[in-house]
This record gives C-alpha cells, structure tokens and sequence, in this order.
C-alpha cells in the first residue's frame, strides 16, 4: 500500500508518516519501481498501534521504547501518566474556575478583567495582609465574585482575614448561602465553623434558616455558633442549646446574654425562664452549673423568674442562694 493510501486508511498525514520514519518508528517495508514507499500489512499494524500509544499521552520517545524493547515495563509509565493527567486536570480545572468567576464579575472591559484578576491573586497571596487588604477592598475597584469570597472565607485560618472576608461576603449579599451550606456539610471541623461564624453574619432570611437547621447539626460547635446567632435575631428555638452552653460553661456568659436578648420579647419571657427552671431542677446539674443558670436568671424579666429567684434565695447551696439573693435586691431597686 503506498503512502498515500496509508494516510487515508490510518488517518495519519503523509507528512507525519514520513516523520515516524525520520525517527524510525516504522519502516516501509519497500519501495516501488519508481521510488514510492510500499507498507505493508505489518507496517500499517504498527502504525495503528502507535497512534494507540499516543493516544495515551505517551512520547514518540517512549512509544519506541515500548514497542521495540522487550524488557519495557509499561507499569511504572503509566503509573507516571497518571499522575501528569492528573495534575494538568488540576490545573486546567483550577483555570475554568478562575475564567467563571471573571465571567461572573461582569468585566466591562480589559482594565476590569485585569482588576478582578489582581483580586483574585491577592486572595490567594501567602501574606495575611494582602488577603486582609483584598478582602476589605472587595467591590470598591471590581466586583469579586460571591464564590471566591466564600472559598476563601471557608479556607482562612487567620482571624483578622477571615473577619475581613466575612464582612465582604455579608456586603455582597445573601448570594453565597448554599456555598455556605454546604460548608456546614464539610468532613473538616475548622470549615464546618467558618462556614457557620460566616452565616452568622448574613442577616437574610435564608441564613436564618440555615442556622435554625444547624441547631440539629452533629458538631456541637456549630450548634452553640448557630444558637448565638439565633438568639440575637429572636429565634427561640436556640433556647435549649443556649442553656445547655450554661450548663456546660461553653461561651456561657455569650449564651446568658442572648437569652436575655431573647427574654425582652415578651412572648419569649416565659419560655426563657422556664427552661432555665427546669434545668435548674434537673438532678444531674452540678452546683457550678446551677449558679451560672441562677445569674443567667438575672437579665429574664417577669414574675417566673422573680419567683424562681425567691426559691433559690433560700437553696441548699450557699453560693446559688447569696447569688439569687443579690440578684433580687437589684430588680427590686429597679
């Protein structure tokens, strides 16, 4: 079969024929009376089969090698393609993310493409500073996409960056909410409490919701992050994990204030008091629990609680009964 023939059959050019023969890849197995290069059956197999070998993303190099030295053990090769395929899938996945937050942020022109990438880039910069400074210049020169404030906000170790990015995500919106969802979802503690604390900070009735959801999450630290958040914004279903952060003296004085936040609703007096009544009298409450649970007492207005008071003015415990005391003489001084 002559060149030309083996070109259409193979789908080879002529032109990288005569390339794998310069290499000595494949020989035609003669010529024609006039000079013209005769492949055989043979030739055109290995042809095919060096195209496979390609395919593959070996070298010309190393598809020699493998079809020529019989000791060539394809394992460790292709143990090595492997792990280049990978890295270049890392890498061209990692610029398809960069080009659709660029899409995302709207460019109008080249100085605006060129500004959301110098965001970008300060974002990902090994100095707290420079993502500190990105983060708080966030929307002022270019728009910076709600996706990579959250993967950043998710992935910040340093607290003055990650409040910084906090507050640039909560001023772009309530847009990155499911991002932050699915953070609360994340394998890693650290992410599942940035994700939470960033919540927290995002006033829409969205986040809210989340947060009432996380109340029932698996990782305490995120149920006591969410309980705070809830009670400043009036959600009463916080109140038994905020009493149960009394009880455990886990950010207790955070967790008093925001059932005394809660507490000031009248339609919530009641419900404050009485839980922590109820876990006051609760057997398996020690004596250093029950007396943060009698202070916690002292920003709850209504009878409930000045009757609970009247009670443990006069506990068993001396230290619960001076605190329930002294608190009594201040809301009758009021």
């Amino acid at each position: 079969m002559l060149i030309g023939d083996v070109a259409r059959r193979s789908g080879v050019s002529a032109r990288m024929l005569r390339h794998y023969e310069s290499l000595g890849l494949v020989q035609p197995t003669g010529r024609t009376g006039s000079g013209y290069r005769r492949y055989s059956d043979e030739d055109i197999r290995r042809i095919f089969h060096i195209e496979s070998l390609r395919s593959l993303g070996l070298s010309l190099r190393d598809v020699g090698r493998a079809l020529d030295d019989p000791g060539f053990a394809p394992a460790e090769l292709v143990d090595d393609l492997i792990r280049r395929t990978r890295e270049r899938i890392a890498a061209e996945t990692e610029l398809l993310t960069r080009l659709r937050r660029i899409d995302a942020a709207e460019p109008a022109g080249w100085e605006g493409v060129l500004r959301v990438v110098a965001l970008l880039q300060a974002l990902e910069s090994k100095s707290p500073g420079a993502r500190q400074r990105a983060a708080l210049s966030a929307g002022e020169d270019a728009p910076v996409p709600v996706e990579a404030l959250v993967e950043a906000v998710l992935g910040e170790s340093d607290p003055n960056v990650a409040g910084a990015l906090r507050w640039a995500l909560a001023q772009a919106g309530g847009e990155g909410t499911a991002l932050l969802a699915e953070g609360l979802r994340s394998p890693a503690a650290e992410v599942r409490e940035r994700a939470v604390r960033s919540l927290a900070e995002l006033p829409d009735g969205t986040a809210t919701a989340l947060l009432r959801d996380a109340l029932g999450n698996p990782d305490a630290v995120v149920r006591r992050h969410a309980a705070l958040a809830l009670g400043a914004r009036g959600v009463a279903d916080a109140v038994p994990t905020l009493i149960g952060m009394i009880v455990e003296a886990v950010n207790d004085a955070d967790a008093a204030d925001a059932l005394g936040a809660l507490a000031s609703d009248p339609a919530l007096t009641d419900r404050v008091a009485t839980g922590l009544v109820d876990r006051l009298a609760h057997d398996t409450v020690g004596p250093d629990a029950r007396r943060r649970l009698t202070q916690a007492l002292a920003d709850v207005p209504g009878g409930t609680a000045s009757r609970a008071l009247e009670e443990l003015s006069q506990d068993e415990d001396r230290a619960v009964a001076l605190t329930a005391t002294y608190i009594l003489k201040l809301r009758n001084t009021r």
